[in-house]
């Protein structure tokens, strides 16, 4: 089996080599600049160790094309997502509205979609209508996840069964189609399929509850993007919504306060949300509900058809996502 270290090496040569340097410039330079500027490329890992449970290391490059299509696809909503956010910083480097400007980032982004599926069209073969059909029910659930994340800007009642929701459509889904896709291009029972569907939807939450948690209580050096974005946001998080829930009367009058600042010190927002944060211990809360969803996520790779040997890589890199510090 190979490594997520030694996979990563491979897939990101054959990033690499895929050539949109081609007019108009304007609309390919930005695809790969994003393309270009990094990330855990967790979505093509997942899928590639995936695809190595069933197939033999020599025959991984023959993923990649999938891979790709996903990882494409996942950076066009990362910059559509900025552009939203109005965020002006993406692993440390300016992002495409900021660095161009938002009518270039739209369409760059919209060609991003395109080239998604034509990579994902290129790897399918005769698995084409089910790999599609993933896609496609994965794509529209992240539109979805994104508009219920927008609803919920402008809203105060926003439960945790919501949010969860939202996340598992906006995030998970995505990275439970990357593993499903690489165990069906690798030849996986159907059982077998929905069975790393589960584990990688399972992951996909505690991935996003720690970002969340990160986002709050990350190193700003190493989390790649500024720290308490989703507080100034006024993001209904699980953090934010559990806060308000246990916060005394005096502590929601304070979140009620900071959530219509528009003052020049975003600092101070951070700070004082942050405080209730710490004093109703929603930190605490947060790592407990990580740490269940991925138990429930081994319990479901456990029960999958192949060897514990088989498992191995799949298994120590989605622990190492678990204690991760960007």
């Amino acid at each position: 089996m190979l490594t997520s270290a030694q996979i990563s090496a491979s897939f990101e040569s054959y990033l690499g080599s895929l050539d949109y340097s081609r007019p108009p410039m304007n609309l390919y330079a930005p695809i790969e600049y994003v393309l270009s500027n990094g990330g855990k490329r967790l979505r093509p890992i997942l899928l590639a160790l995936a695809y190595n449970m069933y197939c033999s290391d020599s025959m991984i490059g023959q993923c990649f094309d999938a891979a790709a299509g996903i990882e494409i696809f996942h950076n066009f909503t990362l910059l559509h997502d900025d552009l939203m956010d109005k965020a002006s910083v993406r692993r440390g480097n300016p992002t495409v509205h900021c660095k161009w400007n938002e009518n270039t980032a739209i369409l760059s982004g919209d060609g991003m979609l395109v080239l998604a599926y034509r990579q994902l069209c290129q790897a399918a073969g005769d698995r084409m209508p089910e790999i599609l059909g993933i896609a496609n029910e994965t794509f529209t659930g992240i539109m979805e996840g994104q508009q219920y994340d927008m609803d919920f800007e402008s809203r105060t009642d926003v439960t945790e069964q919501e949010y969860i929701e939202m996340i598992r459509l906006k995030t998970s889904v995505l990275l439970a189609a990357s593993v499903k896709i690489g165990a069906v291009l690798g030849g996986a029972s159907e059982k077998d399929a929905s069975l790393l569907y589960s584990f990688g939807e399972k992951l996909g939450l505690a991935f996003q509850l720690q970002d969340d948690l990160l986002d709050v209580y990350g190193n700003p050096s190493v989390f790649g993007k500024k720290i308490g974005g989703d507080i100034l946001c006024n993001k209904k998080t699980f953090m934010y919504i559990n806060a308000y829930r246990m916060a005394d009367a005096e502590q929601k009058k304070e979140l009620d306060r900071w959530a219509c600042y528009t003052g020049d010190n975003p600092d101070s927002k951070i700070a004082a949300v942050t405080a209730i944060y710490n004093a109703v211990g929603v930190k605490e809360l947060a790592e407990n509900l990580i740490a269940c969803y991925f138990d429930k996520a081994l319990s479901e790779l456990e029960s999958v058809s192949l060897p514990d040997n088989r498992k191995t890589e799949l298994k120590a890199y989605s622990r190492s996502l678990l204690y991760r510090e960007q």
